[in-house]
């Protein structure tokens, strides 16, 4: 059917428009309820495309529409837009409405995920059965592609979508994205579809065409021949036409499920970079060598077949994974998913789980009696995580690890990696009284560890990775590590991975005799919800499938507990004992500063180094934080020695050398610098040991401490009318000042005294400082900033009203003052020259 931009315009639809600017939601939404249940499909038909993008935002990100991802709980409009939206609301009742009928509704190409659109752009056949036979030519002068989706797909495309589209006008979260209006629907289509308990419930209208088809067993020879006009047809001749649902009454239980499921996750995660585009275009080709060389290693007496013979030169043939590469263009697109995106990754990696794991067990197979048939919901429970969801989210998941930045931002990824690897999470069955910590990961999941051994293996180094180059002295850094750690050191789950690496380096010839298998995967020309494939029964040969066909046939495997990962480890080791070592340092120095900031300071008895001060102190940096980061620190080395099997004795023999050494050099050692122009410059061994805590500069204000911003002690008048006194007098006596101070005599060194900071230098060699800042500090100068301190104030109230009580008047109390500071200043001076010649 044509585009609905080409059908007649529509009154109903100009009065939606018209009344979506003056009236408020709730009365739209009664207005559509209406329309809705009056209205024949023809009319509806028109509407449909511009409800939808008035709801969910146009795909360019225009218009921004209901602003799902803005409306949290709290809005008055969150349960009237849920129960609109909802799986069984009006909303949906529109989409089963048209979905009766033979309506189409375009989307561009351009909007399809990368790879997807590289395929179709490159004309080969997408490996996802979603886009297949979709495909609308453009009309004469339109050079846009776009894809044919009825009701049901395109409302699920644009739901999806919704998450990843951008948005101009978006404001700043001010509540969690897992409060959102968005993330609940999600969450309710995600538990409504893919249902725990029961089944899917029954549309509530028939399909009587047949217009979606479930996923049918398809030729892996297929590509498009060209989408020139000369050649209209080529697209449907190579392609099994699929059959109508009805053909299968069964089958019609989950088409809706898998749609979206398979929406969900070709819009969300078939994202990555022309890279592995390129790497994983073929993973048939792959697949096939891999069966090759295990056919071949079954038969060791007979010759090596030539490079063009046997099963690899049959998909050599067949599949053609020889065209041009792709346009470099194609897949430029920026993919850097928002920590919204990742959390809903989550929730849908979550309900999988629960999903798979509600499978009903097999009966012990009877000889006496056929096999118990299984239902499609079964069927597609049993082979939803591995087929549906893996690969995609290995890629996702790899680059967000790759590319994400190193903050507690991260903790989103990490988590939706550890849920994923987790799945007896999610089984509904309840937990034992033991605590998490000692709960052994049952046997019967060896077999998911096996099928997804890089997810457990390969990003665990990649988060290795990111560890060695982040803050662990931050508590929120610290706490993933400790996450990490804490769930590989799960009782039996090490030894299940350990196993898992020994069948994939398994040589073949040890493998034991058998005929070549067929393994078919969708991407082969297998469905995904076909009738029982034949079972691979050799573990290790599913092993290497899983590797072969995510890394490639090439691929050079690190193994998680060889010696390469384990020094990796250990330097990881080395970092965490560097950081409880900081940890503490930092921890016992706010001790002692919280226990000099007393009622006795404001009498001069605690230092007043104005450039110790921080009125914006991090939280991180208080004890109770600290205490955090040290307990996590801890508990993260003990589970390390647990998954690695460490020695714990020469563990700490380790850990109280390094502590010792750090002790011995940290007292006057800077980070490795070499002097520049303008003071020392950090080379790069000394950023490394800045980063690792290893050493430190002192940091101090280095500017002109009578520009310090003002402090919560100080008045900022007396402050500000002081400043202009002494800058006035320093302009007008500069000369005879530096005359004073540049005397040798008892004279000079006593103006040096009032007038220079003694401590200038020592601050060159303790912190990089520009040489021009140092000599506008060593210029002789009065400074009357003390006199505005509160403290200073009220010494002076004090010894004023002394001097009252003694009778003593103000101008003779000033100039007792005077006396008393000039004989301090002649004491010191004089006790400092004795000291010189001693």
């Amino acid at each position: 059917m044509s585009s609905p931009s080409l059908q007649q315009p529509s009154f109903l639809l100009a009065n939606l428009k018209a009344d979506a600017t003056t009236k408020p939601l709730m009365q739209r939404c009664q207005d559509l309820l209406k329309i809705i249940d009056e209205y024949p499909a023809k009319e509806l038909h028109l509407i449909f495309p511009w409800l939808v993008e008035n709801v969910f935002g146009s795909l360019d990100g225009v218009i921004s529409g209901w602003n799902l991802r803005l409306l949290h709980s709290r809005s008055n409009e969150f349960n009237l837009v849920l129960d609109f939206l909802s799986p069984s609301g009006p909303m949906m009742k529109l989409v089963y409405k048209l979905q009766a009928e033979e309506y189409k509704y375009e989307v561009p190409v351009n909007y399809l995920p990368g790879p997807v659109k590289a395929c179709i752009q490159e004309g080969v056949l997408p490996d996802c059965p979603l886009f297949h036979n979709k495909l609308q030519f453009p009309l004469p002068g339109v050079l846009t592609l776009s894809i044919a989706l009825n009701p049901f797909e395109f409302f699920m495309f644009n739901l999806a979508y919704c998450l990843i589209a951008p948005r101009n006008c978006l404001q700043p979260q001010l509540c969690s994205s897992t409060d959102s209006a968005y993330f609940v629907l999600v969450d309710l289509y995600l538990k409504y579809f893919l249902p725990v308990e029961g089944s899917v419930p029954a549309s509530p209208f028939t399909d009587s065409r047949g217009s979606v088809a479930a996923p049918s067993p398809r030729a892996s020879s297929v590509s498009f021949a060209g989408y020139g006009v000369h050649s209209p047809s080529l697209l449907k001749h190579h392609i099994f036409h699929q059959p109508s649902v009805n053909a299968d009454p069964a089958a019609q239980e989950i088409w809706r499920s898998e749609t979206l499921l398979q929406m969900f996750v070709e819009i969300w995660l078939h994202h990555y970079s022309l890279d592995l585009y390129q790497k994983l275009q073929s993973p048939q080709v792959k697949l096939a060598l891999l069966q090759y060389r295990l056919s071949m290693s079954s038969m060791p007496c007979q010759p090596l077949a030539p490079p063009g013979s046997g099963t690899l030169h049959t998909y050599q043939v067949l599949l053609p994974f020889h065209s041009a590469a792709p346009p470099w263009g194609l897949l430029e697109e920026p993919f850097n998913p928002s920590e919204e995106h990742v959390l809903v990754v989550r929730l849908l990696v979550k309900h999988l789980h629960a999903f798979s794991s509600s499978l009903t067990p097999e009966p012990p197979p009877s000889p006496a009696h056929s096999p118990p048939h299984t239902s499609p919901l079964e069927e597609f429970k049993r082979v939803v995580v591995q087929r549906f969801v893996q690969q995609k989210l290995y890629l996702f998941l790899q680059h967000c690890f790759g590319h994400w930045p190193l903050d507690a931002s991260f903790r989103a990824v990490l988590e939706t990696w550890l849920s994923y690897i987790q799945p007896w999470r999610y089984t509904g069955e309840k937990p034992n009284a033991q605590p998490d910590q000692n709960r052994t990961v049952p046997d019967k999941w060896e077999t998911f560890v096996h099928e997804n051994l890089l997810l457990y293996t390969k990003l665990f180094q990649g988060f290795l990775n990111r560890a060695t180059r982040t803050d662990l002295v931050n508590a929120k850094n610290v706490l993933m590590v400790f996450r990490v750690t804490k769930v590989l050191a799960q009782p039996n789950l090490a030894d299940m991975i350990q196993r898992g690496e020994q069948l994939f380096l398994e040589p073949d010839h040890v493998l034991p005799h058998r005929q070549p298998r067929g393994y078919l995967t969708p991407g082969q020309g297998g469905s995904y919800l076909s009738p029982r494939q034949r079972m691979v029964t050799d573990t290790a040969f599913k092993v290497k499938s899983h590797v072969y066909s995510l890394e490639g046939q090439d691929c050079q495997y690190k193994q998680m507990f060889g010696s390469e990962v384990r020094g990796a480890v250990m330097r990881l080791i080395q970092i965490i004992a560097q950081a409880r070592h900081t940890a503490k340092r930092i921890s016992d120095q706010t001790s002692e500063a919280a226990a000099g900031g007393s009622f006795l300071s404001w009498f001069g008895l605690a230092s007043s180094d104005l450039s110790n001060a921080f009125p914006g102190a991090e939280p991180e940096d208080s004890s109770e934080y600290l205490k955090k980061t040290h307990e996590f620190l801890d508990r993260a080395l003990e589970n390390l020695c647990h998954i690695f099997k460490l020695n714990q004795n020469q563990l700490a023999q380790l850990i109280a050398n390094l502590g010792a050494a750090q002790d011995d050099g940290r007292a006057n050692q800077l980070p490795d610098c070499v002097q520049g122009e303008n003071g020392p410059v950090l080379t790069d061994l000394g950023r490394r040991q800045i980063i690792n805590g290893l050493r430190r500069f002192e940091v101090q204000y280095q500017g002109d401490p009578e520009l310090q911003p003002i402090r919560s002690y100080e008045s900022s008048l007396l402050v500000r009318l002081l400043y202009r006194a002494s800058s006035l007098l320093n302009n007008r006596l500069q000369a005879q000042m530096g005359a004073l101070c540049s005397r040798s005599d008892f004279l000079g060194r006593l103006g040096r005294r009032y007038l220079t900071d003694p401590d200038s230098c020592l601050q060159l060699r303790r912190s990089p400082m520009s040489r021009r800042a140092l000599e506008r500090r060593q210029q002789p100068r009065l400074s009357l900033r003390p006199l505005a301190s509160y403290r200073t104030l009220l010494l002076l109230l004090l010894f004023y009203a002394l001097g009252a009580l003694l009778s003593i008047g103000p101008l003779c109390s000033t100039a007792l003052l005077l006396t008393g500071a000039l004989l301090y200043g002649v004491l010191m001076t004089l006790c400092a020259d004795k000291l010189k010649t001693q």
